[in-house]
């Protein structure tokens, strides 16, 4: 079949599009045959090496597709059963294997790709504003890549919850999606100082820039306030010493991942179950900004690290 993977961890450059043998369900998995699959920052950590795997690493943590075949104790599945997923590495191929209680069905009203689109990034955007820090009515906070993929769902979400939202963007056309998404307020970091427009007033800052973000938004704080970093996309955030969260308002700071916010059934099908009815209902609404052939996913590559996109970047075999 043919995949993407890496067998030396670096550049785009490094991706290799070839064959690899068709993997086979084992017990409480599923054979799924691929028909999108998402483009996130994760896949990039995974291929420089910033995430640890041994080669060869086939890249993609989040899809949608076909059950073809599930493991002989697998019981809430089918072959048939139409299905998408995240935290499951390998989706960047025509098959991957999933764990059973991973797998989503998805609504006969939504295809594939939107499918794809949206279960990583969508329920991260779901822990990040209903469980890490919950927000409600009256809150205010701050969002980093207003305009990206998880960015507007962050949006979006927030705005569900009765929270004040302020973006950031890196430009005028970014900024006029993020306040179609809904934000209150909008700041165009290569123009305005975002740390003078908010500085002591947000609950939380949603941080998924990392390195070149961090420090600022910290300012950005009410006293106990919650620094919320959960991406790398400028590289990780420095060592720092703990004594800055007391000297800033005695801050909270947490780093999570989906796979904590998403570690049994009851939980995962809560998020997506979420997700997948607000799209169906028009409630939730995902921009996916281009879509490319799996031979071309060292371009998605470049185009998600280049800050050249806009929205969600899927692959199709």
């Amino acid at each position: 079949m043919k995949t993407v993977y890496v067998e030396k961890f670096g550049g785009p450059e490094n991706l290799i599009y070839s064959d690899l043998p068709k993997p086979a369900p084992g017990p409480g998995q599923a054979l799924v045959k691929i028909a999108a699959a998402g483009v996130n920052f994760i896949d990039v950590y995974f291929r420089i090496g910033l995430y640890p795997a041994t080669p060869p690493v086939v890249l993609g943590n989040e899809g949608a597709g076909t059950v073809e075949a599930v493991g002989p104790d697998v019981t809430n599945l089918r072959p048939g059963d139409r299905v998408a997923y995240a935290m499951a590495r390998g989706s960047y191929a025509e098959y991957a294997v999933v764990p059973a209680w991973q797998l989503v069905k998805i609504p006969d009203s939504l295809d594939f790709q939107t499918a794809a689109a949206v279960m990583l990034q969508g329920m991260t955007a779901h822990y990040l504003t209903h469980s890490t820090y919950p927000l409600k009515s009256g809150d205010s906070c701050l969002i980093h890549a207003a305009a990206g993929g998880t960015g507007r769902l962050l949006v979006q979400m927030a705005k569900m919850r009765g929270a004040h939202v302020v973006a950031t963007v890196g430009t005028e056309e970014k900024a006029r999606q993020a306040k179609e998404a809904g934000a209150d307020e909008v700041i165009i970091y290569t123009k305005e100082d975002f740390v003078a427009k908010v500085k002591g007033k947000m609950n939380v800052v949603y941080d998924s820039v990392g390195k070149a973000t961090f420090m600022q938004s910290i300012d950005c704080l009410r006293p106990r306030g919650m620094m919320v970093t959960f991406g790398n996309a400028s590289g990780p955030v420095p060592d720092f010493a703990p004594l800055i969260l007391s000297q800033k308002g005695s801050l909270f700071l947490t780093r999570p991942s989906l796979a904590n916010y998403s570690s049994t059934p009851e939980e995962l099908a809560w998020r997506a179950g979420d997700l997948l009815n607000w799209i169906s209902q028009g409630k939730l609404k995902l921009h996916i900004y281009k879509v490319y052939p799996l031979s071309e996913a060292a371009q998605a590559h470049r185009d998600l690290e280049g800050r050249q996109s806009s929205g969600k970047l899927l692959l199709v075999p």
